[in-house]
């Protein structure tokens, strides 16, 4: 079927609710997507951060196949071994000590915000519900998510909210102490802000908030679903800050292509999430986590350093093309701001794809979150694109 005649039956059975790009992506592999008509397109979103090895990695499928061939799901009240296998590994490789699975990063920021709360109220009792998140902050679509989140404009059309959230610029420490008080149970933060700019937080007011919340005892949430599992050179970008939060959230990458979530958190946080305080009838989906073992098992430290290599290479690169007057972000997780106000980054993502390249937007900024397998010729040719678009601007 063509795209025409796919865009048309999107309109007339999909909700419209994605600004959707006239492409119809039918196949991959690496980092390479095909079109119905067989164009061909450098793809540099890796589906929003998900596909953290491409396309149809050949030990990701291997993984999924196979499992999908021996147990494609059972419920929660049975054990099964690809979730167990997976949260050992998260566990021993974050220094964190319990996890909970779902389906999404929605759901993880959900599990999190439940599992402070639950945490504070039976220490301190019910009035201690409070959580406190950065303007121009990004946590989810779900109304507790939605209400996290530090952006009036996602707040529009959908209220009334849940209470007990408030909202502090990012990098001020006196604005954040201020706002807490006896109420406030945890502080929910991005390390590197995506929706919101892929805007990195400065690193010595993430000590100083790590410093604060310890002393309060007040939970440090980091909201890690996009910039976990490997994006920014590392497994989880809290390493690069050299703190270990009370709860960490991921999504997207872990499962490589697949819909999962993840809460982990310290085992003073955990040791207050008994049966039935928190549930999900897909989470923990044996195929789902065979996927995301095939995603740690490649993401072992010598291939973490290539991603480090292969991110200062890009970033270098971008620096250097017209018309970029910043380059922000961490890792793989990179951010373009441009050096005129007519220059929009909505129109260079169209020229690009127009181009054969894939990318993204974040405010007004172009966002890069290219698969972790990249090579060198690849970065060459995204580049390359990218120098044809912005010179003849």
């Amino acid at each position: 079927m063509d795209t025409a005649s796919l865009i048309r039956q999107d309109a007339a059975h999909v909700l419209p609710t994605y600004a959707r790009s006239p492409l119809a992506l039918v196949r991959g592999q690496g980092l390479t997507a095909w079109d119905a008509e067989g164009n061909a397109y450098l793809d540099f979103t890796s589906g929003i951060g998900v596909n953290s090895l491409g396309y149809c990695h050949p030990a990701w499928v291997q993984a999924v196949t196979q499992q999908a061939g021996t147990l494609q799901h059972t419920c929660n009240l049975y054990y099964n071994p690809p979730y167990i296998a997976l949260a050992e590994t998260l566990c021993a490789r974050t220094g964190l000590d319990k996890v909970f699975f779902g389906n999404s990063g929605a759901e993880a920021n959900e599990g999190a915000i439940k599992a402070a709360r639950k945490y504070s109220v039976d220490l301190y009792g019910p009035a201690r519900s409070g959580i406190i998140t950065l303007q121009n902050s990004f946590h989810g679509r779900t109304l507790a998510t939605l209400t996290a989140t530090g952006q009036e404009v996602f707040h529009r059309d959908f209220g009334p909210f849940p209470a007990g959230f408030a909202y502090v610029p990012a990098g001020d420490m006196a604005a954040l102490t201020a706002a807490a008080d006896e109420h406030t149970c945890a502080v929910l933060v991005e390390l590197v802000q995506g929706e919101g700019g892929v805007v990195a937080l400065d690193a010595d007011y993430v000590g100083a908030l790590a410093e604060f919340c310890a002393q309060k005892d007040i939970l440090l949430i980091v909201d890690e679903v996009q910039t976990g599992i490997g994006r920014t050179g590392t497994l989880f970008a809290f390493e690069q800050y050299g703190i270990l939060p009370d709860i960490v959230t991921s999504a997207k990458g872990l499962g490589g292509g697949l819909p999962i979530g993840a809460v982990l958190m310290r085992g003073k946080v955990a040791e207050h999430m008994g049966a039935g305080s928190h549930g999900s009838t897909f989470g923990a989906n044996p195929v789902a986590c065979a996927g995301a073992n095939a995603v740690l098992d490649t993401l072992d430290e010598v291939f973490l350093a290539g991603v480090r290599q292969k991110a200062a290479r890009l970033r270098a690169g971008l620096e250097a093309l017209p018309h970029v007057a910043a380059v922000s972000g961490l890792g793989l997780m990179l951010g373009l701001a441009f050096d005129r106000e007519d220059i929009t980054a909505a129109a260079v993502r169209a020229a690009c794809e127009r181009e054969g390249l894939l990318v993204l937007t974040a405010k007004s900024r172009l966002r890069l979150l290219p698969p972790l397998v990249l090579s060198d010729a690849n970065i060459d040719a995204a580049l390359a694109v990218l120098h044809k678009v912005l010179a003849a601007l």
